[in-house]
Parts: structure tokens; C-alpha cells; sequence
């Protein structure tokens, strides 16, 4: 049974960090892109970044770029997410999903599992 369990949510200041987790289990984690997605209230689910299967190639979107990381532990069956000088506009709930090819994608509709989500909050 494929399980996705996002941990590292929290409240903090603008400008702050915070790192991600998502923990895999089920399936073989190091054949699947994965992929980070967030969704804040009355706004549609947003695209964050991705991360091949096995080769490190990640993609994310413009809005993370530069100061949001996504990587992968294999060995550990674990997705990552770091996310710097985070701002207000960041505030949702991050969920992790998995997509049973290597190659990552932007679409939701491509991802066949999904985590329940963790609450990143972040204050002015």
C-alpha cells in the first residue's frame, strides 16, 4: 500500500526557513519522480517542484525559484524541501505526491498518490 507522510509544517516569520519531509513507503521509491505541491485557501492547487526519479533533475516553479530546494534520499525512501526566506504569499498546506514514471511533471493529474499534507504558515 503506497503511503506518503508529510512532516516539517510549521508557523514562522517571513524570511525564515523551513524543511519538508515526505517519507515513502509501499512502492519503489527510487523509480518514481516525485513531486511537491501546495494549495492555500480558495485558490487552486499550485505546482512547487519536482525531482526525477534518480538522476537529481528538478524543476520547480518560477514563484520558488531561487529560494525553495527539492531533493531526494533514495537510500532513505525520502523527498525533501527546503524552503528559504519564505514570504506571506508561501502560506498553504504542501502536500508531497508520487508519479509511477521517472520523469517528473508539473500536471497534478499525472501524480497517482498523494500525501495528506503538512501546514506551512507564515506571518508578516
Amino acid at each position: 500500500q503506497v503511503q506518503l507522510v508529510e512532516s516539517g509544517g510549521g508557523l514562522v516569520q517571513a524570511g525564515e526557513s523551513l524543511r519538508l519531509s515526505c517519507a515513502a513507503s509501499g512502492f519503489t521509491f527510487r523509480s518514481y519522480a516525485m513531486g511537491w505541491f501546495r494549495q492555500a485557501p480558495g485558490k487552486e492547487r499550485e505546482f512547487v517542484a519536482a525531482i526525477n526519479s534518480n538522476t537529481g533533475y528538478t524543476n520547480s516553479a518560477g514563484s520558488v525559484k531561487g529560494r525553495f530546494t527539492i531533493s531526494r534520499d533514495n537510500a532513505k525512501n525520502t523527498m525533501y524541501l527546503q524552503m528559504n526566506s519564505l514570504k506571506p504569499e508561501d502560506t498553504a498546506v504542501y502536500c508531497c505526491a508520487a508519479r509511477g514514471t521517472t520523469i517528473p511533471t508539473q500536471d497534478p493529474r499525472a501524480y497517482d498518490s498523494w500525501g495528506q499534507g503538512t501546514q506551512v504558515t507564515v506571518s508578516s
